[in-house]
């Protein structure tokens, strides 16, 4: 197996079964709080989870999101996952679409059409890679798959650790201008595992973004992961940085607030996302749609499609109730409810000059 298809088989098998969480940092969802409305005036039946993203609408605002491509076992897993998605009514988010570069082959472990005909599908590929591609190759990157929107993806704290990763982080806006300018679809800047603040979100709406994925601080740590595998290859040097910067970023729910406060037309929340509960908590913070990764990971190989839609049958139950209990009938609604802000969030928010509504 190549380089790159060996790093894929190491992150999927340290997602679904390796300690990679952060350490102490949390998404701060937790220090949010909804105020409960005893009397909804609400009946369930009329309680409404549908959401419209990017032009299509979903029957609830979650997204599986982005995880892994370019090796059979990669490819297992989107097919399965793209599947409940299509089965579920919910987005879908490809793994980086690197691996197509280097290995031609491998495009069809990121081919899910045929399962997935109607998903809202996010293609992928690292901002570096496309920096040295033509916006030609970038779009057949995306066409390849019939993607609905790419994610660019931002991963500077996880290269500096990855031992094979890169170093060169310049002119990543000239690109993202470029991309955005020229592409037949939308572009989403989207982070891995560090999140996004107010002055990042400042410099991709100057690039002309529009739409972002925060990945936040506080799930799984990208940085962690691949300190995991820089210590399985013996690069102790590698280890060390990474042991440093293990619980580095910024926490998803204090990233949603800051791309708020720039005005995005679409906020996707990832990072750390598990329950319902956080998929309200993030909504009310101006997200517009939620992203699961590991979790769903995790319940895939714990009991396959089966598991996933067990998984995801208690999210919904648990996002309807904390409708109905916040007087909220749709989507929409709760994303205007009244809620308070715990003391570490407003930290954040204060020191990255985000207002607080």
């Amino acid at each position: 197996m190549s380089d790159i298809g060996t790093r894929k088989t190491d992150h999927l098998t340290l997602c679904a079964h390796g300690d990679v969480g952060f350490r102490s940092l949390t998404t701060l969802l937790d220090d949010v709080r909804l105020l409960h409305d005893a009397l909804p005036e609400l009946d369930d039946a009329d309680l409404d989870l549908s959401a419209t993203v990017l032009g299509k609408t979903l029957r609830a605002p979650i997204l599986i999101a982005a995880m892994t491509g370019g090796t059979d076992e990669a490819a297992r897993v989107n097919r399965e996952l793209a599947a409940v998605a299509e089965a579920r009514g919910y987005a879908f988010g490809l793994g980086s679409q690197r691996a197509m570069l280097v290995r031609e082959h491998t495009a069809a472990t990121f081919r899910v059409r045929d399962v997935a005909p109607s998903v809202l599908l996010f293609g992928n590929l690292g901002l570096v890679q496309a920096r040295s591609m033509s916006v030609a190759d970038v779009r057949a990157v995306a066409e390849a798959v019939g993607a609905d929107a790419l994610c660019i993806h931002l991963n500077p704290a996880m290269e500096l650790v990855q031992p094979e990763g890169d170093r060169d982080f310049s002119r990543g806006i000239d690109t993202l201008q470029a991309l955005v300018s020229s592409l037949p679809i939308p572009v989403i800047a989207k982070e891995t595992g560090s999140g996004l603040s107010s002055r990042t979100g400042r410099k991709l709406a100057r690039a002309g973004i529009r739409h972002v994925d925060v990945s936040g601080a506080g799930g799984t740590s990208w940085v962690g992961v691949e300190t995991k595998r820089a210590e399985q290859v013996g690069d102790d040097a590698g280890k060390a940085l990474g042991d440093a910067l293990w619980d580095w970023g910024i926490p998803t729910a204090a990233s949603v607030m800051a791309m708020k406060s720039v005005g995005f037309d679409t906020i996707i929340a990832t990072g750390g996302v598990q329950t319902g509960t956080d998929v309200a908590r993030a909504l009310a913070l101006g997200a517009h749609l939620a992203g699961f990764a590991r979790p769903v990971l995790k319940a895939l190989y714990d009991g396959g499609a089966s598991g996933v839609h067990r998984y995801f049958d208690r999210i919904e139950r648990e996002l309807r109730a904390l409708l109905m209990l916040t007087g909220s009938r749709t989507i929409s609604d709760l994303r205007e409810v009244p809620r308070v802000i715990g003391p570490t969030l407003r930290l954040y928010l204060e020191a990255d000059g985000v207002p607080l509504r």
